[in-house]
């Protein structure tokens, strides 16, 4: 841990990198410091797996996306009238302080918003970025990467 995973529309394919995206917001994730400047999150740990749902409903479909127009809806050009969505959950140990989580979920906002906010200014996209503590009930790992980063 910590893992974040993202399900998107998968109409979104076709306009965003989406192995960039996650590389991206894999950097942002190891960029997050605490409050003593130490990394929050472990290099060997840190995951970030992306799910396009191919089957989804959104909203009424697109009528009032296409019946609003790009003027009255802020949007630039015309709107294709196909929604697409992107709901990210950020998993991450407990123990962390408020303002470490603030920052953590802040940090993969502004990495997901980097990618899908030029998108946005033509189409309608809900993105959804959410935090939690895990509070396991069972937990195992077993793992080859931890030991390619520990300084010992």
């Amino acid at each position: 841990m910590p893992h974040l995973v993202m399900l998107y529309s998968g109409n979104l394919d076709a306009v965003l990198d989406m192995p960039r995206l996650c590389r991206d917001a894999a950097d942002a994730m190891l960029a997050v410091r605490d409050e003593h400047g130490a990394q929050v999150f472990p290099t060997g740990g840190t995951r970030v797996l992306a799910y396009p749902a191919p089957h989804f409903a959104l909203a009424d479909g697109g009528p009032a996306g296409r019946a609003a127009g790009a003027g009255k809806t802020g949007l630039s050009g015309a709107d294709p009238g196909e929604y697409g969505f992107l709901y990210a959950n950020l998993r991450m140990a407990r123990g962390r302080s408020s303002a470490t989580q603030q920052r953590a979920g802040a940090a993969v906002l502004a990495a997901l918003r980097a990618h899908l906010d030029p998108v946005m200014a033509t189409r309608h996209i809900g993105l959804t970025v959410q935090v939690d503590e895990g509070q396991e009930v069972f937990g195992a790992k077993h793992s080859t990467l931890h030991p390619l980063f520990r300084k010992d």
